[in-house]
């Protein structure tokens, strides 16, 4: 009970709680509260970009991007670490890439580092691994960062303050100092800006330059756009050397000359038109000049310089090049006759034909072979590769699936297969190769709109179920919901309306109007329509329901008199407005003659004009209540009849109850068993069975149904025996309890006892002097082996072991005298 009290307290504080929460997300207070909170980040971006717009006269143009970060910090779930899928709030640790300025969770990029690091370094061996520095990519953009640049600590944006305090009157995660960090590309200038999210802005300082070809007279401009173009031509000496760029004024080097001009070709035979930056070109003759042999000519194409010597002259080989001859240019080296014994193509054997000219022929010497995989010999020709048909089972680098490839050599390649489980954002699937370790981010965004679709947000792909739709300035139009025709003012919103506050002004019955504001919609709780089976079942109708409720009571003050005395008192509401009543309780005697009226003060109905003014009238209560009357002495029965005048009647109810041996159930009329005294009592609750009471002896009770204790004189008779077992004799149970009976063994049992000790001591005696001759033999045969006879010719000691008289003639004694006990018995 106590615990089902507790869970009903409980329950009521929750639908209270839920009661107050609708009610709040209703009205209207929730906009004003919006609008607060614009003001003040308002005034915290003005604070932030104070110092650089002070540089540029109030210029915020080169602002939107940092705005745009900015106003992503302050957004509830407008920033989400891309990791877990979850919003990143101001009291938590953050980590923001230097590449894409995405913002993460510090523990959880801690732990996509350490998981990339392990999955880049899990196959290198304990020798190699930390000989190199294996980088780690940022989630999003993939910069990649050294395993020394792990983060460990929680800065703020510019990384001057550990551990940042939370400031509601600062960006979330900054410290508020300048931020002061240089500039990309760099300048010489630091950034302005209080410690900030995002990219920092363009350099709003002003500097003075000149145009890129140095023509034209210093200018100031602001830092950040410091280059710029004079537009005139740029005049600069092409590489040609003959031309000047005509391009205008430009940054970097310029381009190639675009004049065409006739050059000619290395050479010198041919002439041609080519670009003025590519003097330098081959023609496609051979040279053709008469080489000093005077036999031959040069086989060159087109080249600068002397021919050289003629290749032929000078001392030359023969095709193997084991013998060298000195011949005219004119002749051929002859072969000589020696074996070839050139390396083949296979890299093991040798050429066997004699020294011949061009390639050698293949290998055809047969070799035992190994497959690629190691498993399988084969002997084949040298040349032919040998694959065999096992496939392969070692798991690929993804660690999922089988290599599977036939005659493997162990290096098995990546995993061709998609990976395709599901992203964090349960939308997408991830589209890379098979891999091992966490799937990388969704890349996509989605678009989180209003209610009537006119903002939009954009947010991370995962996070459209979980995030605050944005805040829409537009004003809602949907219909009134209640009698007015037009509804309060409000934002944008989902769910429904505020409730109307306007006066509701609907006519009562009484002709007033009615003054409270509108209640077609309010909110009343649900009761009664589901019974829970326990704490343990959830309701499965909501709390509250909207629903029109009737106009309250008319509150309007109108006067009104006392009942009879008809006098004036002060003003009632207009609900109210009946004759006075003095609320005290009416105190008449109703009709059971034991109670009064506990009405409050009324008026009474006079039947008759000689009724007492104390007596009940019609208008009075009816008495309710039950009969109160004593009973009488054992009755345990209420009266049958509500309160009543007079005595009661006799109570005419069954009593269920047990007989004295508590095994039968009896039903006794209540007035007998109250009136009877105590024999008459014994013999209504006797059941008039035997008693099932057991005895000290273990006998059941003989006697009928009774109460109190059993009798101990047993009358059931039992074997007694005497010690020996052999006499018996039947005698009654109680003689024996009370120990007035024994049963003595006779002679015949005496003699019995005394011959049948008598053979044990006979056996024992037999038995001794047996064992004797036993070890009597076993001493004469140790004897015997002790004397000296060889082992092979020794021959086995017998010994006859003479019977006793007593194992000779005990089976001669033992029947007789088994004969006469058996006659005895």
């Amino acid at each position: 009970l106590s615990s089902l009290k507790k869970f009903d307290e409980i329950k009521k504080a929750n639908q209270a709680a839920a009661k107050k929460l609708v009610e709040d997300q209703l009205s209207s207070s929730s906009e004003d509260d919006d609008e607060d909170a614009e003001v003040k980040q308002g005034k915290i971006l003005d604070k932030t970009f104070t110092i650089y717009t002070s540089q540029t006269d109030g210029d915020a143009s080169e602002l939107e991007r940092t705005r745009q970060y900015m106003n992503e910090a302050f957004q509830s779930g407008a920033m989400t670490c891309l990791i877990c899928i979850a919003s990143v709030k101001r009291n938590q640790a953050v980590w923001s890439c230097c590449g894409c300025f995405c913002i993460f969770h510090l523990v959880c990029i801690q732990k996509w580092a350490k998981d990339s690091l392990f999955l880049v370094s899990s196959p290198l061996t304990d020798d190699d691994f930390g000989k190199k520095d294996y980088p780690w990519p940022c989630p999003k953009c993939r910069f990649e960062y050294k395993r020394s640049e792990t983060p460990s600590r929680y800065y703020c944006y510019c990384g001057k303050v550990e551990n940042p305090t939370v400031d509601p009157w600062l960006v979330p995660h900054s410290c508020g100092q300048i931020c002061e960090r240089e500039f990309k590309p760099p300048c010489g200038h630091k950034c302005l800006l209080l410690c900030h999210p995002g990219p920092c802005p363009p350099c709003p300082k002003m500097v003075s330059t000149t145009c890129h070809c140095k023509k034209a007279k210093p200018v100031a401009r602001r830092c950040s756009a410091k280059e710029w173009s004079c537009r005139l031509p740029c005049g600069r000496t092409l590489l040609c050397g003959q031309h000047t760029c005509e391009n205008p004024c430009h940054a970097g080097d310029c381009q190639p000359c675009p004049r065409v001009s006739k050059q000619p070709c290395i050479c010198g035979r041919q002439t041609a038109e080519r670009l003025c930056a590519s003097p330098q070109w081959q023609c496609e003759q051979v040279c053709g000049k008469r080489l000093p042999c005077g036999n031959h000519t040069c086989e060159q194409v087109c080249h600068a310089g002397p021919c050289g010597d003629c290749p032929r002259s000078g001392k030359r080989s023969c095709p193997c090049g084991k013998t060298k001859f000195t011949l005219p240019c004119t002749e051929d080296v002859p072969t000589c006759g020696d074996s070839c014994d050139k390396i083949l193509e296979c890299g093991i054997h040798k050429c066997s034909q004699r020294c011949h000219r061009g390639p050698c022929e293949i290998c055809r010497q047969e070799v035992e072979k190994q497959c690629r995989c190691g498993k399988h010999t084969k002997r084949m020709p040298c040349h032919k590769p040998y694959l065999c048909e096992t496939k392969c089972t070692k798991i690929r680098d993804c660690q999922k699936h089988q290599c599977r490839r036939k005659c493997c050599s162990g290096n098995c390649p990546p995993c061709d297969q998609v990976c395709g489980r599901t992203l964090g954002c349960r939308n997408h699937k991830c589209p890379s190769g098979c891999h091992r370790g966490s799937c990388n981010p969704c890349p996509e965004t989605v678009d989180v709109k209003c209610n009537c679709g006119k903002t939009v947000i954009k947010v991370p792909c995962g996070r459209e179920r979980t995030i605050r739709p944005p805040k829409c300035k537009q004003l809602c139009s949907r219909p009134p919901a209640c009698h007015h025709s037009t509804q309060e003012k409000h934002y944008c919103h989902f769910g429904q309306c505020p409730p109307c506050r306007q006066p509701c002004q609907k006519m009562l019955t009484c002709g007033h109007l009615c003054p409270v504001s509108c209640h077609d919609k309010a909110l009343v709780r649900q009761t009664g329509l589901h019974q829970s089976a326990g704490p343990w079942e959830q309701p499965s109708e909501p709390a509250f329901i909207q629903t029109a409720l009737p106009c309250p009571p008319c509150e309007v003050p109108i006067p009104v008199y006392v009942l009879k005395k008809k006098k004036k008192v002060s003003p009632l509401p207009c609900h109210s407005a009946n004759p006075y009543s003095c609320k005290r309780f009416c105190g008449r005697l109703l009709d059971c003659q034991n109670h009064t009226c506990m009405k409050e003060c009324h008026h009474v109905t006079k039947l008759n004009s000689s009724a007492d003014g104390k007596k009940a009238g019609p208008e009075c209560s009816q008495c309710e209540e039950e009969c109160t009357k004593p009973r009488p002495s054992g009755c345990p029965h209420r009266c049958v009849l509500p309160c009543h005048p007079g005595d009661c009647p006799s109570c005419l109810q069954m009593l269920k109850i047990k007989c004295h041996c508590k095994l039968s159930v009896l039903y006794v009329e209540c007035l007998k068993l109250t009136c009877a005294d105590l024999k008459e009592k014994e013999l209504l609750i006797s059941c008039k069975n035997q008693c099932p009471k057991e005895l000290p002896c273990g006998h059941r009770c003989k006697e009928i149904c009774h109460s109190g204790s059993c009798p101990l004189n047993c009358s059931q008779k039992v074997k007694l025996r005497c010690l020996c077992k052999r006499l018996k004799k039947e005698i009654q149970c109680s003689k024996i309890q009370e120990g007035q009976v024994s049963l003595e063994c006779d002679a015949l049992c005496k003699e019995m006892k005394r011959k049948a000790s008598e053979i044990k001591e006979a056996e024992a005696k037999a038995a001794i002097e047996e064992e004797k001759r036993r070890q009597q033999a076993e001493l004469e045969a140790f004897e015997n082996r002790l004397k000296g006879r060889r082992k092979n010719k020794r021959r086995k000691d017998e010994v006859e072991v003479e019977q006793s008289s007593w194992q000779k003639y005990k089976n001669l004694i033992m029947l007789p005298v088994f004969g006469v006990a058996v006659v005895m018995v």
